[in-house]
Formats: C-alpha cells, structure tokens, sequence
C-alpha cells in the first residue's frame, strides 16, 4: 500500500458554521469547495474536510467521540495565532506524555488538539 494523502471527514449539522471556523479561525487553505463539501490542506499529505450532513448518508456525531491532533513546531505561537482568530484556545498544560498542549473546539463541538514536544 502506497499511501499519498489522508484526508478526514467531518459530517456536520452545523456546515456553514464549521466550514466558516476552519476557513477564518484556523486559517486553512481550501484545496476543494462544493455546495456542500470543503476540503482544507492540513500540510503537503493531510486534508481534513467538512461534509454537510443533510447531503450525505452519515450524520454528525455532534464532537462525540472524536478529537483531531496535530503536532505543531511552537505551542506558544500557536497559541497566539488562535487567541487572535478568536479560536478560543484552552491555557496551555503540561501533558503527562511530556508535551505542551491546548484545545480548541469547532462549532460542531469537535475537539482540535494542538501539541509540541517539551523543550
């Protein structure tokens, strides 16, 4: 298996609110758009996407049970750019796996977790 991109799909209730968060909060560069679909690049090999429910056969799972990671060069600065956006981030905290780390959540009620390595 030669794997070239992995891309995650969020099924939303809330679309236009969650495609608006990711484009204005987050910064995300849109690679796709359809009337009821956006694709957002995470990095040259990571997409994450937003699917409006009503046009799909799955559902929301309303932020139960799933949280997006993503590893970051600088917490602190990160934490900035977030703050700015509005993104409403979380203080950041020592995590017991030995990195700093924050949250953030989506209007659909996803968890976004950004981490960076102890220094």
């Amino acid at each position: 298996m030669d794997i070239k991109t992995v891309n995650t799909i969020i099924y939303c209730k809330k679309w236009k609110e969650t495609v608006e968060f990711y484009k204005t909060k987050l910064q995300l560069e849109v690679t796709a758009s359809f009337e009821w679909f956006i694709e957002f690049k995470l990095n040259d090999t990571s997409r994450l996407s937003i699917a409006n429910e009503e046009r799909t056969s799955i559902n929301s799972s309303c932020g139960k049970g799933l949280t997006i990671t993503m590893r970051v060069d600088n917490i602190q600065d990160t934490h900035s750019l977030l703050e700015k956006t509005g993104a409403k981030p979380t203080p950041i905290k020592d995590h017991s796996w030995g990195a700093k780390v924050i949250y953030i959540y989506d209007p659909e009620g996803n968890r976004l977790e950004f981490w960076s390595q102890n220094i």
